[in-house]
């Protein structure tokens, strides 16, 4: 009987001895509006009064990518680089996005002049559709001008 008792014993001890349960604090945060792939699908500029579209021709694409804290855009031909002007244009940085003002810290650019300089954009973001609107100005460059961009969200 004795024997008995003491393997009750041992198997309620060993029972006791696993792990204690993992408690988790992952939490969930919403994900940001910005967050994946958008596809332009029309621009703006707007120099002195003038108004001209940019938007690529139907022989090139544009794309800007965001994640948290990062953004990247690229322009390219749709024929690999088998045409007289082959078209490659890209840059990356950092922004901020607060309520509808976004600010864009673009650190790397094919445009070499461009790197290293900050520009201010309102966006408005409805259901897939984002539209950056804003000024780039970058002195030396002669560049001074009002943006519209307009992307819809690739799924």
């Amino acid at each position: 009987m004795k024997t008995y008792y003491l393997a009750f014993l041992a198997l309620l001890v060993l029972s006791s001895c696993g792990n204690p349960p993992k408690q988790t604090t992952e939490t969930t945060q919403p994900a940001n509006k910005l967050d994946g792939t958008w596809h332009l699908i029309s621009s703006k500029s707007i120099a002195k009064g003038d108004t001209s579209v940019t938007t690529p021709p139907k022989d090139q694409e544009m794309f800007k990518m965001f994640n948290a804290t990062n953004f990247a855009f690229f322009t390219h031909d749709l024929v690999h680089g088998k045409t007289a002007k082959p078209v490659y244009s890209s840059g990356a940085g950092t922004y901020t996005l607060s309520g509808d003002d976004y600010t864009e810290h673009l650190a790397y650019c094919d445009a070499r002049d461009w790197e290293n300089k900050d520009f201010k954009f309102k966006l408005t973001i409805k259901n897939d559709t984002l539209v950056q609107k804003g000024i780039e100005k970058i002195e030396g460059l002669n560049v001074d001008h009002e943006i519209i961009e307009t992307y819809v969200k690739v799924k």
